[in-house]
């Protein structure tokens, strides 16, 4: 079924960014660089650890969701619950996707950074992908 390969591949999304998120967390470099907006050729922040270690957390979350919809996993709740909770998550990445009308997003105004390129061709639009790939998860559960 269409909905399951739809799901499947945000779930492999969702989990290899979550590996992605850990192996900076345990000190990797590669890609890191363009992974925090900049302005005027410095990090916009410094993420702490805890927020680096909290973005796999939830990312693995997203993961589990779509596949606790799809009953491909467990879970201690039903679909009546699991479905707006994945509308929200799914606005949130709508939402991530628009930007924030400064650093990311489509909207941003901060645009010749290496993550400003990245995130126009990569980073939003795949979190774009996945807001719709959840809704579409969602939507076609039964509830």
């Amino acid at each position: 079924m269409m909905i399951e390969v739809i799901g499947i591949a945000a779930i492999a999304i969702f989990a290899l960014l979550g590996a992605l998120h850990i192996y900076w967390l345990l000190g990797g470099k590669v890609g890191i660089n363009s992974a925090i907006p900049e302005i005027d050729g410095e990090a916009a922040f410094a993420p702490p650890m805890w927020a680096t270690a909290a973005v796999p957390l939830g990312l693995f979350s997203c993961a589990w969701l779509v596949a606790a919809l799809l009953e491909f996993l467990p879970s201690p709740v039903g679909s009546a619950i699991l479905r707006p909770v994945a509308y929200l998550l799914a606005a949130v990445f709508a939402l991530r996707a628009i930007g924030d009308f400064n650093l990311v997003g489509f909207t941003k105004r901060q645009r010749g950074s290496r993550f400003a390129r990245l995130d126009t061709l990569l980073y939003s639009p795949l979190c774009l992908v996945l807001a719709v790939a959840v809704l579409a998860v969602a939507w076609a559960v039964d509830g």
